[in-house]
Protein backbone atom coordinates (compact mmCIF):
# COMPACT_ATOMS: atom_id res chain seq x y z
CA UNK A 1 0.00 0.00 0.00
CA UNK A 2 1.60 3.34 -1.09
CA UNK A 3 2.38 5.87 1.79
CA UNK A 4 -0.13 8.69 0.50
CA UNK A 5 -2.75 9.06 -1.70
CA UNK A 6 -0.77 11.06 -4.09
CA UNK A 7 2.02 8.31 -4.73
CA UNK A 8 -1.04 6.11 -4.84
CA UNK A 9 -2.33 4.41 -8.03
CA UNK A 10 -5.43 5.30 -7.29
CA UNK A 11 -3.99 9.02 -7.45
CA UNK A 12 -1.97 8.49 -10.68
CA UNK A 13 -4.23 5.81 -12.45
CA UNK A 14 -7.88 6.35 -11.24
CA UNK A 15 -8.85 10.16 -10.93
CA UNK A 16 -10.04 10.02 -14.37
CA UNK A 17 -11.14 12.71 -17.01
CA UNK A 18 -14.79 13.45 -17.14
CA UNK A 19 -14.67 13.48 -20.96
CA UNK A 20 -13.06 10.57 -21.49
CA UNK A 21 -15.67 8.85 -18.88
CA UNK A 22 -18.53 10.32 -20.84
CA UNK A 23 -16.64 8.88 -24.03
CA UNK A 24 -15.98 5.51 -22.83
CA UNK A 25 -19.92 5.09 -21.83
CA UNK A 26 -21.03 5.84 -24.92
CA UNK A 27 -22.06 2.26 -25.68
CA UNK A 28 -24.01 2.48 -22.85
CA UNK A 29 -25.24 5.64 -23.24
CA UNK A 30 -26.94 5.24 -26.49
CA UNK A 31 -28.89 2.76 -24.45
CA UNK A 32 -30.11 5.08 -21.55
CA UNK A 33 -30.05 8.96 -21.52
CA UNK A 34 -28.05 10.09 -18.58
CA UNK A 35 -30.66 10.11 -15.79
CA UNK A 36 -31.88 6.86 -16.55
CA UNK A 37 -28.05 5.75 -16.79
CA UNK A 38 -27.68 7.30 -13.30
CA UNK A 39 -30.59 5.45 -12.14
CA UNK A 40 -29.51 2.14 -13.12
CA UNK A 41 -25.96 2.56 -11.15
CA UNK A 42 -28.23 3.89 -7.87
CA UNK A 43 -30.03 0.21 -8.51
CA UNK A 44 -27.06 -1.44 -8.47
CA UNK A 45 -25.29 0.20 -5.91
CA UNK A 46 -28.34 -0.42 -3.25
CA UNK A 47 -27.91 -4.31 -4.41
CA UNK A 48 -24.16 -3.64 -3.09
CA UNK A 49 -25.45 -2.20 0.08
CA UNK A 50 -27.58 -5.16 1.00
CA UNK A 51 -25.42 -7.61 -0.22
CA UNK A 52 -23.08 -6.02 2.03
CA UNK A 53 -24.59 -5.61 4.79
CA UNK A 54 -26.31 -9.24 4.89
CA UNK A 55 -22.65 -10.23 4.84
CA UNK A 56 -22.10 -7.56 8.12
CA UNK A 57 -19.60 -6.02 6.55
CA UNK A 58 -18.23 -2.69 7.31
CA UNK A 59 -19.09 0.19 5.25
CA UNK A 60 -15.48 1.13 4.08
CA UNK A 61 -15.54 -2.91 2.81
CA UNK A 62 -19.04 -1.55 0.63
CA UNK A 63 -17.46 1.94 -0.28
CA UNK A 64 -14.83 -0.29 -2.16
CA UNK A 65 -16.78 -2.17 -3.81
CA UNK A 66 -19.05 0.29 -4.96
CA UNK A 67 -15.62 1.77 -6.45
CA UNK A 68 -14.71 -1.30 -8.00
CA UNK A 69 -18.02 -1.84 -9.74
CA UNK A 70 -17.67 1.99 -10.72
CA UNK A 71 -14.32 1.65 -11.65
CA UNK A 72 -15.50 -1.13 -14.10
CA UNK A 73 -18.59 0.15 -16.18
CA UNK A 74 -16.25 3.65 -16.63
CA UNK A 75 -13.62 1.47 -19.12
CA UNK A 76 -16.42 -1.16 -20.25
CA UNK A 77 -20.25 -1.41 -21.11
CA UNK A 78 -22.75 -3.17 -19.31
CA UNK A 79 -22.82 -6.00 -22.26
CA UNK A 80 -19.81 -7.28 -21.13
CA UNK A 81 -20.65 -8.67 -18.20
CA UNK A 82 -23.85 -8.57 -15.96
CA UNK A 83 -24.12 -5.93 -13.43
CA UNK A 84 -26.27 -8.59 -10.84
CA UNK A 85 -23.26 -10.54 -11.61
CA UNK A 86 -20.20 -7.34 -10.97
CA UNK A 87 -21.78 -6.25 -7.96
CA UNK A 88 -21.32 -9.38 -5.04
CA UNK A 89 -17.99 -10.43 -7.18
CA UNK A 90 -16.59 -6.57 -6.23
CA UNK A 91 -18.04 -7.51 -2.19
CA UNK A 92 -16.35 -10.66 -2.74
CA UNK A 93 -12.53 -9.21 -3.71
CA UNK A 94 -13.28 -5.73 -1.49
CA UNK A 95 -13.29 -8.23 1.38
CA UNK A 96 -10.22 -9.66 0.92
CA UNK A 97 -8.44 -6.07 0.34
CA UNK A 98 -9.98 -4.49 3.01
CA UNK A 99 -8.87 -7.28 5.40
CA UNK A 100 -12.15 -7.87 6.60
CA UNK A 101 -11.31 -11.97 6.42
CA UNK A 102 -12.34 -14.39 3.98
CA UNK A 103 -16.02 -14.90 3.27
CA UNK A 104 -16.81 -18.27 2.32
CA UNK A 105 -18.06 -19.17 -1.21
CA UNK A 106 -21.14 -20.57 0.19
CA UNK A 107 -21.96 -17.74 2.47
CA UNK A 108 -21.33 -15.24 -0.64
CA UNK A 109 -23.99 -17.04 -2.76
CA UNK A 110 -26.67 -17.51 0.26
CA UNK A 111 -26.58 -14.22 0.89
CA UNK A 112 -27.07 -12.90 -2.70
CA UNK A 113 -30.33 -15.23 -2.74
CA UNK A 114 -31.52 -13.83 0.24
CA UNK A 115 -30.91 -10.38 -0.73
CA UNK A 116 -32.57 -10.91 -4.19
CA UNK A 117 -35.47 -12.62 -2.79
CA UNK A 118 -36.29 -10.45 -0.04
CA UNK A 119 -35.42 -6.96 -1.20
CA UNK A 120 -35.15 -7.24 -4.77
CA UNK A 121 -38.18 -9.06 -6.14
CA UNK A 122 -39.67 -6.57 -7.46
CA UNK A 123 -36.74 -5.82 -10.06
CA UNK A 124 -36.14 -9.59 -10.61
CA UNK A 125 -38.37 -12.26 -11.72
CA UNK A 126 -36.15 -14.92 -10.64
CA UNK A 127 -33.76 -16.02 -7.87
CA UNK A 128 -29.89 -15.38 -8.30
CA UNK A 129 -28.41 -16.84 -11.03
CA UNK A 130 -24.92 -17.65 -10.38
CA UNK A 131 -22.97 -19.32 -8.50
CA UNK A 132 -19.45 -19.57 -7.18
CA UNK A 133 -17.44 -20.34 -10.27
CA UNK A 134 -19.20 -17.48 -11.74
CA UNK A 135 -17.92 -15.55 -9.12
CA UNK A 136 -14.46 -16.57 -9.26
CA UNK A 137 -14.20 -15.86 -13.42
CA UNK A 138 -15.35 -12.64 -13.10
CA UNK A 139 -13.24 -11.75 -10.40
CA UNK A 140 -10.18 -12.80 -13.03
CA UNK A 141 -11.70 -9.80 -15.43
CA UNK A 142 -11.97 -7.36 -12.64
CA UNK A 143 -8.81 -7.95 -11.67
CA UNK A 144 -7.04 -7.75 -14.79
CA UNK A 145 -9.18 -4.49 -15.95
CA UNK A 146 -7.79 -2.99 -12.59
CA UNK A 147 -4.16 -3.93 -13.38
CA UNK A 148 -4.56 -5.27 -10.03
CA UNK A 149 -4.50 -1.62 -8.90
CA UNK A 150 -6.84 -2.33 -5.79
CA UNK A 151 -5.98 -0.31 -2.75
CA UNK A 152 -9.01 2.67 -2.86
CA UNK A 153 -8.49 5.91 -0.14
CA UNK A 154 -11.93 6.88 0.78
CA UNK A 155 -13.27 10.19 2.00
CA UNK A 156 -14.03 8.89 5.64
CA UNK A 157 -10.42 9.20 7.06
CA UNK A 158 -9.91 12.48 6.02
CA UNK A 159 -13.45 13.84 6.85
CA UNK A 160 -12.87 12.77 10.50
CA UNK A 161 -9.92 14.69 10.91
CA UNK A 162 -11.46 17.71 9.34
CA UNK A 163 -14.27 17.61 11.97
CA UNK A 164 -12.06 17.28 14.78
CA UNK A 165 -10.15 20.40 13.45
CA UNK A 166 -13.07 22.37 13.18
CA UNK A 167 -14.36 20.98 16.09
CA UNK A 168 -17.96 20.04 15.11
CA UNK A 169 -17.76 16.14 15.99
CA UNK A 170 -21.11 15.43 18.13
CA UNK A 171 -23.28 17.63 15.49
CA UNK A 172 -21.62 17.50 12.06
CA UNK A 173 -19.45 14.31 11.70
CA UNK A 174 -23.30 11.92 11.19
CA UNK A 175 -24.62 14.04 8.71
CA UNK A 176 -20.98 14.29 6.71
CA UNK A 177 -21.14 11.24 7.00
CA UNK A 178 -24.29 10.22 5.63
CA UNK A 179 -23.49 12.64 2.60
CA UNK A 180 -20.15 10.98 2.08
CA UNK A 181 -22.02 7.65 1.77
CA UNK A 182 -24.76 8.74 -0.73
CA UNK A 183 -21.55 10.09 -2.94
CA UNK A 184 -20.32 6.76 -3.80
CA UNK A 185 -24.65 6.68 -5.71
CA UNK A 186 -22.18 9.20 -8.03
CA UNK A 187 -19.18 9.39 -10.06
CA UNK A 188 -17.47 12.04 -8.01
CA UNK A 189 -15.17 8.76 -6.74
CA UNK A 190 -13.71 8.63 -10.15
CA UNK A 191 -13.27 12.11 -10.44
CA UNK A 192 -12.10 13.81 -7.57
CA UNK A 193 -9.95 12.99 -4.90
CA UNK A 194 -11.32 11.86 -1.70
CA UNK A 195 -10.40 14.61 0.72
CA UNK A 196 -12.09 16.84 -1.79
CA UNK A 197 -15.38 14.32 -1.76
CA UNK A 198 -14.98 14.99 2.25
CA UNK A 199 -14.58 18.92 2.29
CA UNK A 200 -17.62 18.94 -0.17
CA UNK A 201 -19.41 16.87 2.13
CA UNK A 202 -18.46 18.79 5.40
CA UNK A 203 -19.45 21.97 3.67
CA UNK A 204 -22.49 20.97 2.46
CA UNK A 205 -23.49 19.17 6.12
CA UNK A 206 -22.35 23.09 7.59
CA UNK A 207 -25.01 24.32 5.42
CA UNK A 208 -27.75 22.39 6.02
CA UNK A 209 -27.27 22.46 9.63
CA UNK A 210 -26.24 26.60 9.89
CA UNK A 211 -23.10 25.94 11.26
CA UNK A 212 -20.72 28.93 10.77
CA UNK A 213 -17.46 27.87 9.39
CA UNK A 214 -16.83 30.48 6.66
CA UNK A 215 -13.75 31.15 8.68
CA UNK A 216 -12.40 28.08 8.70
CA UNK A 217 -13.04 26.97 4.93
CA UNK A 218 -11.56 30.32 4.27
CA UNK A 219 -8.04 28.84 5.61
CA UNK A 220 -8.13 25.96 3.61
CA UNK A 221 -5.84 26.28 0.19
CA UNK A 222 -7.79 24.09 -1.96
CA UNK A 223 -8.98 24.70 -5.64
CA UNK A 224 -13.21 25.89 -4.24
CA UNK A 225 -14.47 25.37 -7.75
CA UNK A 226 -14.24 21.81 -7.60
CA UNK A 227 -15.32 21.23 -4.13
CA UNK A 228 -18.37 23.27 -5.56
CA UNK A 229 -18.24 20.78 -8.63
CA UNK A 230 -18.68 17.75 -6.26
CA UNK A 231 -21.46 19.48 -3.80
CA UNK A 232 -23.49 19.99 -7.53
CA UNK A 233 -23.05 16.60 -8.49
CA UNK A 234 -24.38 15.17 -4.78
CA UNK A 235 -27.52 18.07 -5.01
CA UNK A 236 -28.63 16.29 -8.37
CA UNK A 237 -28.40 13.16 -7.02
CA UNK A 238 -30.39 14.54 -4.18
CA UNK A 239 -32.92 16.21 -7.20
CA UNK A 240 -32.35 12.69 -8.86
CA UNK A 241 -33.85 10.60 -5.69
CA UNK A 242 -37.22 12.78 -5.33
CA UNK A 243 -38.25 12.34 -8.87
CA UNK A 244 -37.37 8.76 -8.82
CA UNK A 245 -39.75 5.88 -7.73
CA UNK A 246 -37.09 2.94 -8.79
CA UNK A 247 -40.24 0.05 -7.56
CA UNK A 248 -42.01 1.70 -10.34
CA UNK A 249 -39.15 2.16 -13.05
CA UNK A 250 -36.11 -0.41 -12.84
CA UNK A 251 -38.36 -3.19 -14.29
CA UNK A 252 -38.13 -0.68 -17.53
CA UNK A 253 -34.80 0.14 -17.24
CA UNK A 254 -33.78 -3.06 -16.92
CA UNK A 255 -35.21 -4.04 -19.70
CA UNK A 256 -33.38 -1.42 -22.04
CA UNK A 257 -30.06 -3.18 -20.56
CA UNK A 258 -27.62 -5.16 -23.45
CA UNK A 259 -27.28 -8.93 -22.80
CA UNK A 260 -23.91 -9.56 -21.45
CA UNK A 261 -21.01 -11.48 -23.12
CA UNK A 262 -21.13 -13.50 -19.62
CA UNK A 263 -24.62 -14.10 -19.47
CA UNK A 264 -26.82 -15.48 -17.05
CA UNK A 265 -25.87 -19.53 -16.53
CA UNK A 266 -27.80 -21.54 -19.62
CA UNK A 267 -27.71 -17.68 -21.77
CA UNK A 268 -25.43 -16.77 -25.12
CA UNK A 269 -24.94 -13.07 -25.47
CA UNK A 270 -28.05 -12.62 -27.68
CA UNK A 271 -30.31 -14.33 -25.00
CA UNK A 272 -30.76 -17.96 -26.80
CA UNK A 273 -29.98 -20.73 -24.71
CA UNK A 274 -26.11 -21.91 -25.23
CA UNK A 275 -23.30 -22.64 -22.92
CA UNK A 276 -21.67 -19.16 -20.77
CA UNK A 277 -19.55 -17.01 -22.96
CA UNK A 278 -16.76 -15.13 -22.24
CA UNK A 279 -16.26 -11.60 -21.69
CA UNK A 280 -14.63 -9.70 -24.93
CA UNK A 281 -12.63 -5.76 -24.65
Amino acid sequence: MAGNFWQSSHCQQWILDKQDLLRDRQDDLTNFPDDEYQKVHIFYCGVIQAVGEQLKLRQQVIATATVYFKRFYSKYSFRTIDPLLMGPTCVFLASKVEEFGVISNSRLITACQTVIKNKFSYAFNQEFPYRINHVLECEFYLLEMMDCCLVVYHPYRPLTSYVQDMGQEDTVLPLAWRIVNDSYRTDVCLLYPPFMIALAALHMACVILQKDAKHWFAELSVDMEKMLEITRVILRLYDLWKQYDERKEILSLLSKMPKARIAQPGQSSDGKQGSQGGSQK
